[in-house]
């Protein structure tokens, strides 16, 4: 699939400020080579020139010199090992040139820099990162992200261990160890939060922003029973034992402590599924990589293969299964992007609000725009703007509120 205008404008700047990964880079160079872009990117051009210099008209280039640095970019890797495949570079390699004011242009020519246009500065906001707090049984706290590696404390056979990676980890000690009864530990990611957990049987667990899982420290006989609120992606360790995700619309709800009955549950045996049910949106969906998965609420239940993905609005009604489902779509936050094709306004919103832990408001009607492309989560959320901003799609950031115009 060609990527798309907003895609190649970030590619673009990723570029031109210097940050580019050798993955991006070489995505870049592809779209280059492909000549079914040529449209996609004499219009990014166009609209990078344009921003920069005020100017329609872009300047005449040594376009073979300004390839030869391009392909002795360190990104392309040591020397004597690099592919020189991408000989159109030189016929495209002016659209490098043009980006970032001229990264290659203004040390090309210097007697010839343009100072660019003034543009609405946006407060820099940064992404979100790896932030959990762990509710213990007892009711202590522990904030995750600053405390130290290795071992956390133990309830009963289980020990509770951070990682070096960062995750958090449950493991059941040797037999012999005391037994207690059921305890449930529950982690909870803020806004601009997200954290993996591995479970005691060995399930991993990966929740974005804002969202709780409430587990047992030890999964009892015959049963695996998590709570969940918001948005988690599951690697179910596979027994003979099913496990079961029961759907709350909000944390505070989770448990028999919470008092609400789940919105909807799911039951797998050993799987990867992504699920999201934030309170705020309209519907509960599960999503299925691998295995099987029975999707139940009050009014019915679905099965799942692999590649579909259930949807259960919460207004009522039988989960609706949606085959050939866009899976890397609704993986895409636990990969680092927001994948934007198909995704509109007020969505997209809300997935700014969590990461970047801001409160959007709106100035004047919703436009609904559908966006496209991808963008990575570790963007600061100025570049993410910016980039939104080519869909028409205006902002202003006042602190911590994003006010969204028409």
């Amino acid at each position: 699939m060609p990527p798309s205008s907003i895609r190649l404008r970030y590619l673009l700047q990723q570029y031109a400020a210097d940050i580019c990964t050798r993955q991006e880079l070489l995505e870049l160079l592809r779209a280059i080579d492909d000549s079914k872009n040529d449209q996609e990117l004499e219009g990014s051009l166009q609209a990078i020139w344009h921003d920069l210099t005020g100017s329609d008209a872009a300047p005449e280039v040594d376009r073979e010199r300004v390839f030869s640095n391009i392909i002795s970019d360190p990104a392309f890797g040591a020397s004597g090992t690099r592919r020189l495949w991408f000989r159109k570079m030189a016929a495209a390699a002016v659209f490098l040139l043009l980006v970032g004011g001229g990264a290659y242009f203004i040390s090309l020519h210097p007697s010839q820099k343009t100072a660019p246009a003034p543009t609405r500065a946006i407060a820099e906001v940064h992404p979100g990162g790896n932030k959990a707090i762990l509710t213990l049984a007892d009711g202590s706290t522990i904030v995750l992200d600053s405390s130290h590696n290795g071992e956390l404390g133990q309830q009963g056979n289980t020990r509770l261990i951070k990682l070096d990676s960062g995750q958090l980890a449950y493991r059941i000690s040797a037999a012999g160890g005391r037994v207690t009864p059921l305890q449930y530990n529950t982690i909870a990611t803020p806004r601009g939060g997200q954290y993996q957990v591995v479970l005691p049987d060995g399930t991993k667990v990966w929740l974005n922003a804002s969202s709780s899982l409430r587990f047992p420290t030890a999964f009892d006989k015959g049963r695996r029973e998590v709570d969940l609120s918001g948005e988690a992606y599951f690697e179910v360790a596979k027994e003979k034992i099913p496990f079961t995700v029961h759907i709350y619309s909000s944390a505070a709800g989770m448990g028999a402590a919470g008092g609400q009955q789940p919105v909807s549950g799911i039951d797998v045996l050993g799987t990867h599924f992504n699920v999201n049910a934030y309170g705020d949106e309209t519907a509960v969906t599960a999503t299925l990589l691998e295995g099987s998965i029975r999707m139940t609420a009050k009014e019915g239940q679905q099965m799942l293969r692999p590649g579909e993905q259930s949807i259960y609005l919460k207004t009522g009604g039988i989960p609706r299964v949606v085959p050939d489902a866009d899976v890397e779509a609704a993986i895409a936050w636990k990969n680092g992007y927001f994948q934007l094709d198909g995704v509109g306004t007020e969505v997209l919103m809300r997935q700014l609000s969590r990461w970047y832990d801001v409160d959007v408001q709106y100035e004047g009607p919703v436009t609904e725009r559908q966006f496209g492309g991808q963008m990575p989560r570790a963007s600061q959320l100025s570049e993410v703007l910016r980039i939104l901003e080519e869909s028409n799609v205006h902002f202003r950031l006042e602190g911590k509120k994003l006010v969204v115009m028409p």
